[in-house]
């Protein structure tokens, strides 16, 4: 191939230009460029032509047209193999245009805003960009198209080693990701535009997501093609934002754990720790320090947290470093938080037989995080959605407010929750929320006493629950994340000492439940607002 002669360089991005430009400027390339992206290499040294200059014609409309043009997407298209198509390059004095270093408009980004306004999401819809990165990426066999910074360095060292062009392998992939690339974009615009509608099933779903990385397995070692994608525009703290730090190649089901146990700890302003096992809170706690919250999630259930995974919504400090390894015969998988203090992380690395492979991811800092935020910002970006065979099933994350479920929440025993009981039942209220269905979860104040998780019967999920809690079932309160369907359930927690319950309500045996709880002098709250989770 012959060398690289001209570059059209228009980037939102601008990350690494100035240094990539100046490169291909020093192998005699030509540069075009546009508004932005031309006053920022002409302000750095760099010799740069406007791209009206290419076109003889003036960037108009303020900027909304200005590469849509005959001259720049002939320059992209044209075969360099075909004569007809040199030949009427040449009649219409077309020059070829061999390198495309385009980025596009932060639409993402825009909509991922809280209280964005339609105007603003608009203008940030890119047409030049898309227009030319696929002219480019269809002629890849003479064009390189480069819509990201992590290639430019890539893309020099070819041109240095290969007489100043690129490989074929090399233009063939960054062409297949240009059309991954205008595929998520636009389908990032679709779904922003029929969420401003009143139809709540579109009639297409779009799944838009971008490789974070590819995961040692799946649920099992022969389920293959495991991988993370992280959906863009989504901007809160969580795992699939998180880096890892430290341990092992991370698996499919390190990932559903470990964002379980984020996700809870994210509930709490407080304190708050939690140990995960199979996506199910074991112990679970928030307190006035992280120490005393991960004491008490520990001490909750120790023998089910064995090789679990630590979910932390504060820095991991050596204090409670040294608590999680003085723990006789405990074993760690895997620990989230926002950060790790780097005494605490060279402390975990260093444990005999688990220190090497524990898994340590930071996830970011909660310092700004309202969890009730979620419910706007996750609107366009965030689905909760499920494969079966031959369909897809989507839903609206369960992001409802906890605050505003227990505003309307209401007594309807004759003994109402003591204050005291009512701050347990929030707590387990919240915890159970993140528990399989059928979930029932004991509480003595803001620890978790005993959890009972997706049995087929509630009764049985009960007595799992206070079977767990043991003695301190006495006294605790219970949250179920779904109606009791016979007053069996709430019998058998007030038999083992719970004073004070809280579920949804609406059984058609809610008069039976709420006489049983009457009848042992237990407190009940319904909320009006179930929590399953299958």
């Amino acid at each position: 191939m012959p060398a690289i002669q001209r570059a059209l360089i228009s980037v939102s991005d601008k990350i690494g230009i100035v240094d990539f430009a100046r490169a291909l400027s020093g192998m005699g390339v030509d540069l075009v460029s546009t508004g932005g992206t031309a006053k920022a290499l002409r302000d750095a040294g760099l010799s740069v032509r406007d791209i009206s200059q290419l076109t003889g014609f003036p960037e108009i409309m303020d900027g909304r047209v200005k590469t849509l043009h005959p001259k720049v997407h002939g320059g992209l298209l044209y075969r360099r193999d075909l004569p007809a198509h040199v030949a009427q390059a040449a009649e219409h004095d077309i020059a070829p245009i061999d390198l495309v270093i385009v980025n596009l408009y932060p639409f993402e980004q825009t909509i991922a805003k809280s209280g964005v306004a339609l105007e603003e999401a608009i203008e940030q819809i890119d047409i030049g960009g898309p227009s030319m990165i696929r002219s480019a990426a269809k002629n890849w066999e003479s064009v390189t198209v480069v819509t990201d910074p992590e290639d430019y360095a890539e893309v020099l060292t070819e041109m240095r080693e290969h007489g100043g062009n690129t490989t074929k392998a090399t233009r063939l992939r960054l062409a297949g990701q240009v059309f991954a690339l205008t595929s998520r974009y636009d389908g990032a615009i679709c779904g922003y535009l029929e969420s401003l509608g009143e139809e709540t099933a579109p009639q297409t779903i779009r799944l838009n997501g971008v490789l974070k990385q590819a995961l040692r397995y799946g649920e099992n070692p022969h389920q293959k093609g495991a991988a993370l994608y992280a959906i863009p525009g989504y901007s809160e703290p969580s795992l699939a934002r998180g880096r890892q730090i430290w341990g092992k190649e991370i698996g499919f089901n390190n990932v559903s754990d470990l964002s379980a146990a984020f996700e809870i700890v994210k509930e709490f302003k407080r304190p708050a720790a939690c140990i995960v096992k199979h996506s199910n809170p074991c112990g679970a706690a928030s307190a006035d320090t992280l120490l005393e919250a991960y004491r008490n999630a520990y001490a909750s259930d120790p023998l089910s947290a064995f090789g679990g995974v630590l979910g932390m919504n504060r820095p991991l400090s050596m204090a409670v470093a040294d608590e999680i390894l003085g723990a006789k015969g405990f074993k760690v998988d895997a620990i989230i938080a926002p950060s790790v203090e780097p005494d605490a992380l060279e402390a975990l690395t260093q444990r005999k037989k688990w220190g090497a492979n524990v898994i340590i991811i930071e996830a970011g800092s909660l310092e700004n995080f309202e969890p009730n935020r979620q419910i706007e910002t996750h609107a366009t970006a965030w689905r909760d959605v499920r494969s079966i065979p031959g369909g897809i099933l989507v839903q609206s994350p369960d992001v409802s407010s906890w605050q505003d479920e227990f505003l309307a929440a209401k007594p309807v025993t004759k003994r109402e929750p003591a204050a005291s009981e009512m701050e347990a039942l929030k707590f387990a209220w919240i915890i159970c929320k993140h528990v399989k269905s059928n979930a029932i979860v004991l509480a003595n104040g803001c620890t978790t006493a005993g959890i009972g998780a997706g049995q087929m019967s509630r009764v049985d999920s009960v007595e799992i629950a206070i079977k767990k809690a043991g003695p301190r079932a006495k006294g605790a309160v219970l949250a179920s994340d779904a109606f009791f369907p016979f007053p069996d359930g709430p019998e058998a927690a007030a038999k083992a000492g719970v004073t004070a319950i809280i579920q949804p309500g609406g059984s058609v045996k809610d008069a039976e439940v709420i006489e049983t709880c009457d009848r042992y002098g237990v407190a009940m709250v319904m909320t009006g607002v179930r929590h399953f989770r299958h």
